[in-house]
């Protein structure tokens, strides 16, 4: 999967070790320490072996690949000084909380009624530490964590304790009775997050802002969000995005021939010239990498488009030149909009060896098309990619690990211009990074184990139940299925029961009946489109 791919949109061994951020805990920073979420909620965490908030660990500097202090001069990448995508906010229900795993942080997003906003806090209550993410909007519109039903204000503050009496010490208003509460803001319509809850974050706003794309928040586009949780690493998702190359093998039957001139060493002139052809339509590409630095870099594309990354999470540009068109008119110079559309991708880290992809399509052509077809549908497609290559990822992430990542230049071989934009995301992660993400938390590190294709290809816990446009579209098609299969039972039964009165002729038979079977037959088509779409569909290579 690349930027293009979703515009339709050795041996494997059963886990192999990281090199984590929580194996250098030893050797953190006392600044990184200050970072943690809030002093009192680590006093209340220290009890645990395994704390639930941590900050990450940073290794120490080492002298670079090519000798110096190359890296030293432009710093390590702080991952905990960064704002996190949690989710686009259409996929989000006011009505209820929503835990998600970012950094390694488990975090929990709720609407704020009293002062219409969303917060995220994590997920963990104070008092027994269970997950409020399976909790409620109470009728005041607090958030409450259902196990003893603890409740909570937008700061975090405890407000009730049932379990307290009324006439008794104001135990709730104790600091332990607090949950974290990180900074976050809705931006492009996603909601963002900041991993530090200390108080002198809170203000983390007038200092560094999220990222910020003008063509989501322009009126004359139209944007199609969506969310994915994949079964491969943060890293070999961002460098996947990064590769065009691939699309016409991995993706082949999913996407047109996106190579628009031929390779004149390819092009057969004469009848006696023997010459390789590639009919999946894959060719040389030149990518130029300019701005690299520890936020990142940008690739200006050789027909005028661009493509940048802003380190840590997000992608995006667009494979069309961003100039507008100058025609005379009347004497008059006026400028005329050229059709574009751009391509957002919010890359987050997980854990090891999982990732969740966002995505934003802007557009500013075929905008009625909104107004006719429902998100749903556009992620059909959207998913086929996605899994086309899931499997490759993930195995590939595992032969990486083999290598040991940190060795990534030396086991791979990237001779052509079209891995450009991948090296230098490399380059990147070993240069400013380590090759190692800074998880918020104490992660294992070790890659899960190879499981069976259909639960690495599933899409209803990875996509659906992130998605209220497919959630939606899922119950309506499964009450669908149960009426036709209603209908189909009760025609049968009016012909039993009619038999003989009502229905006399063969004709009024035979048109029961094959209402009957119609009915059934559309239930089975109905099932099986379900299945395939909303649960789990196979993508062989092979047979493609």
């Amino acid at each position: 999967m690349d930027p293009l791919s979703l515009l339709i949109l050795p041996r494997a061994r059963p886990s192999l070790p990281l090199r984590t951020a929580a194996n250098n805990a030893a050797r953190a920073s006392p600044s990184a320490a200050r970072l943690a979420p809030a002093r009192r909620w680590r006093r209340q965490r220290a009890r645990l072996s395994s704390p639930v908030s941590a900050v990450a660990a940073e290794a120490p500097p080492s002298p670079s690949p090519s000798g110096g202090g190359e890296e030293d001069s432009e710093g390590r990448f702080d991952w905990l000084d960064q704002w996190y995508p949690f989710a686009p906010v259409c996929d989000l229900d006011p009505g209820a909380p929503h835990g998600k795993t970012v950094l390694g942080l488990r975090v929990v997003a709720w609407y704020d009624r009293a002062v219409d906003e969303w917060r995220v806090f994590d997920d963990a209550c104070p008092h027994r530490l269970a997950p409020l993410s399976e909790g409620r909007i109470d009728d005041k519109g607090r958030l409450q964590c259902v196990y003893h039903g603890w409740c909570f204000d937008g700061r975090g503050s405890c407000q009730f304790i049932p379990q307290a009496p009324a006439l008794g010490p104001p135990v709730h208003k104790n600091s332990k009775a607090c949950v974290a509460s990180y900074p976050s803001v809705v931006q492009n319509n996603i909601l963002w997050f900041y991993p530090r809850a200390d108080a002198e974050h809170q203000d983390v706003l007038e200092r560094k802002r999220p990222p910020f794309i003008p063509e989501i928040d322009d009126p004359s586009f139209v944007t199609v969000y969506g969310i994915r949780d994949l079964s491969y690493g943060y890293d070999v998702l961002v460098e996947n995005l990064m590769d065009p190359a691939h699309v016409p093998y991995a993706h082949k039957g999913l996407m047109g021939k996106l190579r628009k001139k031929e390779d004149p060493g390819r092009y057969v002139r004469c009848p006696d010239m023997i010459v390789e052809f590639d009919i999946e339509g894959g060719g040389p590409m030149k990518m130029k990498i300019e701005e690299a630095n520890v936020n990142g870099f940008l690739s200006p594309q050789e027909n005028g488009g661009y493509f940048r990354y802003e380190a840590p999470c997000t992608f995006y540009g667009s494979p069309l030149p961003k100039e507008a068109k100058v025609c005379a008119w009347v004497g008059q110079e006026k400028k005329k909009k050229k059709p574009q559309f751009m391509l957002v991708f919010m890359c987050i880290p997980v854990a090891p060896g999982k990732s969740r992809v966002i995505w934003a399509f802007p557009r500013n052509v075929g905008i009625w098309l909104d107004k006719i077809i429902p998100r749903w549908y556009y992620h059909i497609g959207q998913n086929a990619i996605l899994d086309s290559d899931i499997y490759l990822l993930h195995i590939e992430e595992r032969n990486f690990a083999a290598a040991g990542v940190e060795n990534w230049q030396k086991a791979v071989y990237v001779p052509t211009q079209s891995d450009n934009m991948v090296i230098a995301f490399r380059n990147w992660f070993r240069k400013h990074c380590k090759s190692q993400v800074g998880w918020a938390a104490p992660t294992v590190d070790q890659l899960p184990a190879t499981t069976t294709k259909d639960k690495l290809m599933e899409r209803y816990w990875s996509h659906v139940t992130q998605c209220r446009s497919c959630s939606t579209a899922l119950k309506t098609m499964k009450a669908l299925e149960v009426a036709l299969q209603v209908a189909a039972v009760a025609v049968v039964g009016f012909l039993a029961v009619a038999k003989g009165t009502l229905v006399t002729s063969v004709v009024h038979k035979t048109a029961i009946v094959s209402l009957a079977v119609l009915c059934f037959a559309a239930s089975r088509w109905l099932a099986n489109f379900i299945e395939k779409n909303f649960y789990f569909q196979d993508y062989v290579h092979a047979y493609k």
